[in-house]
C-alpha cells in the first residue's frame, strides 16, 4: 500500500510544481511535457514487462527492485542539475515504477485469501482517495515553503524516507510468490511494445515546437507499423510456447475489449486535463502552487466519496448505468467549468471553480473505482494477472497520449511570442479550448461504456464460454 501511494502522490504531486520547475530550471515547454509524459511513457511502456518479471523472478524481489530504484531515481531527480537530468531521472522514476506497481495486486492476490481480499481492495481504494488529495497539496505546501531554499526539489525528496522504509518493511513482511507454471521473458514483445510507444509519443510532443516536421507524421504512421508487427509476432509466440507478453486472446472478450478501449480514451482525457487546469492557474491567472493545490481539494474529496459510493451502494444496484452516468456527469462538470472561466475571466475566483470542480470529480469518481471490475467480470481467472497488467498499461498510455496532445489542444492555440499582458487571457482562451476537447472525449467514452457488461458480475467462471474450444484446450494443454 506504501507503494501504491508513492506512485499515486507522485504522479499528481509533480503537476502543482510544473511553474516553479520551468521558472528556477529554466525548462522548455516540451521539457515541461516530457517530466510527466517521460514517467508516463516509461511506467506504461513496462507495466506488462514488470508483471511477468514478477511471475518468473519472484514478486517479492520485483517489488524491492521497484522500491529501491524508485527512491533512488526520486533522489535524482530532486538533486537534478539542469532540466535534461530531471526529464531522465523521471523516466527512470517511471521504468521502475513499472517494476513495483505491478506486485502490489500480485502480492495481495498470493497472499490474501478470496474472502479477505475484499476488506485489503477496499483499503486499496482509500489509498487511492488519499493520494489524490494529499499529492496536489503536498506539492504546493512544499513548493510554497521553499524548504532551505531548495524552491521544487523537496517534491521528490520526499520520496526517500518513505521509500527506504517501504523497503526494509517489504523486505521483513511481504512473502515470496511466484507462478506457479514456468514462463519465459518475451523480449521481442516488450521491444516492439517499447519502440511503438516512442514512435507515436515523440513525434506528438515535440511537434508543434519543431514545426510539424515530415519525419513525425512517418513516425507516428510507422507506429502502426509497429503495433501490427506486434500483433503478428504474439500471434505466433502464443502458438508456439504460450509465453506471449500480450495474451491476445482476452480480446475475444467482448467486456475486455471495449474496458481496454474506455480506459485508453479515459486516459487521454485525464492526460490533458491535468496538465492544462495546472498551467491555466498557475501560468494563466498568476496563482500561487498553495492556492492552486487548494482550489483542487474539492475536486479530490468529490472523486473519493463518488468512488467510496458508486463501489459500495450504486453499481451492485445499477451496474454499467453508473460508469456512464459518470462520464456524462464529468463531460457536465467540464461544460460549467468553461462556462464560468467564460464568464469570469481572469478575474475567476477559487470558490467559483468550486462547482465544476465537484461536478467533474464525482463523475470521475463514479467511473474510476467500479471500472476495473467491469474490464475484468467476464475474464478467465487464468488470466486475470495478464488482463489487469494490460489494463493499468492501456490506461497509462492513454495519460501519456493526452499529455503528448497537450502541444496540439492547448499550446497550439497560445501564440509563440506574448507580450506579459497577452499571456493570461491566451492561456484562459487555450483552457477552453482544451477542455472542449476534454467534453467531447468524455461523450466518446459514454459510447464505449455501452459494450461493457451491464452489471460488474462477479461470475467468472462463466465467462470461459466467451474462449473458443480450442482456446480453452490450449490453455489446458499448457
Amino acid at each position: 500500500m506504501t507503494a501504491a501511494f508513492m506512485d499515486l502522490v507522485d504522479v499528481t504531486i509533480v503537476n502543482i510544481a510544473i511553474p516553479s520547475i520551468q521558472r528556477d530550471a529554466g525548462a522548455s515547454f516540451s521539457q515541461i511535457q516530457w517530466i510527466t509524459a517521460g514517467y508516463a511513457l516509461a511506467f506504461a511502456a513496462g507495466l506488462i514487462t514488470g508483471g511477468r518479471l514478477g511471475d518468473i523472478h519472484g514478486r517479492k524481489r520485483l517489488f524491492l527492485v521497484g522500491i529501491g530504484g524508485f527512491t533512488l531515481a526520486s533522489a535524482l531527480c530532486g538533486f537534478a542539475a539542469n532540466p535534461e537530468m530531471l526529464v531522465a531521472s523521471r523516466i527512470l522514476q517511471g521504468g521502475m515504477a513499472a517494476m513495483m506497481v505491478p506486485q502490489v495486486l500480485s502480492i495481495v492476490h498470493a497472499t490474501f485469501p478470496a474472502h479477505e481480499r475484499g476488506k485489503v481492495f477496499g483499503l486499496f481504494g482509500a489509498i487511492v482517495g488519499l493520494g489524490a488529495v494529499s499529492g496536489p497539496l503536498l506539492g504546493a505546501l512544499l513548493t510554497e515553503w521553499n524548504l532551505f531554499g531548495l524552491e521544487w526539489r523537496p517534491i521528490f525528496l520526499i520520496n526517500l524516507p518513505v521509500g527506504i522504509a517501504a523497503f526494509f518493511l517489504g523486505s521483513r513482511f511481504i512473502t515470496e510468490s511466484k507462478a506457479p507454471r514456468a514462463l519465459k521473458l518475451d523480449l521481442v514483445g516488450v521491444a516492439l511494445v517499447t519502440l511503438g510507444l516512442l514512435m507515436l509519443l515523440y513525434p506528438l510532443t515535440r511537434g508543434r515546437e519543431l514545426g510539424w516536421p515530415l519525419w513525425g507524421h512517418a513516425s507516428m504512421a510507422g507506429a502502426l507499423v509497429v503495433f501490427a508487427a506486434l500483433v503478428a509476432y504474439e500471434k505466433r509466440k502464443a502458438a508456439r510456447d504460450g509465453s506471449p507478453l500480450v495474451e491476445l486472446s482476452l480480446f475475444r472478450v467482448k467486456s475486455f475489449a471495449a474496458g481496454i478501449a474506455v480506459q485508453t480514451v479515459f486516459g487521454v482525457a485525464l492526460g490533458v486535463f491535468f496538465l492544462v487546469w495546472t498551467l491555466y492557474m498557475q501560468v494563466g491567472l498568476g496563482w500561487s502552487p498553495l492556492r492552486a493545490g487548494l482550489t483542487g481539494v474539492p475536486f479530490s474529496i468529490a472523486v473519493s466519496t463518488a468512488a467510496g459510493m458508486s463501489v459500495q451502494k450504486l453499481v451492485p444496484r445499477f451496474g454499467r448505468k453508473v460508469l456512464q452516468a459518470g462520464a456524462l456527469v464529468m463531460a457536465a462538470g467540464v461544460l460549467l467549468y468553461i462556462w464560468e472561466s467564460e464568464r469570469y475571466g481572469l478575474r475567476i475566483a477559487s470558490w467559483q471553480m468550486a462547482l465544476p470542480l465537484v461536478v467533474m470529480g464525482a463523475g470521475m469518481g463514479l467511473i474510476v473505482a467500479p471500472l476495473t471490475d467491469a474490464v475484468l467480470s467476464e475474464v478467465p481467472r487464468e488470466h486475470s494477472g495478464s488482463a489487469s497488467g494490460l489494463i493499468n498499461t492501456v490506461q497509462q498510455m492513454g495519460n501519456a497520449l493526452g499529455l503528448g496532445l497537450v502541444s496540439v489542444v492547448f499550446f497550439g492555440v497560445i501564440g509563440d511570442r506574448l507580450t506579459p499582458a497577452e499571456v493570461g487571457p491566451a492561456f484562459v482562451h487555450a483552457f477552453q479550448h482544451a477542455l472542449g476537447w476534454v467534453a467531447a472525449v468524455m461523450g466518446l467514452v459514454f459510447v464505449l461504456m455501452s459494450a461493457l457488461p451491464k452489471r460488474s458480475a462477479q461470475h467468472v467462471e462463466g465467462a470461459e464460454d466467451q474462449f473458443p474450444a480450442k482456446e480453452r484446450e490450449r490453455e489446458l494443454v499448457a
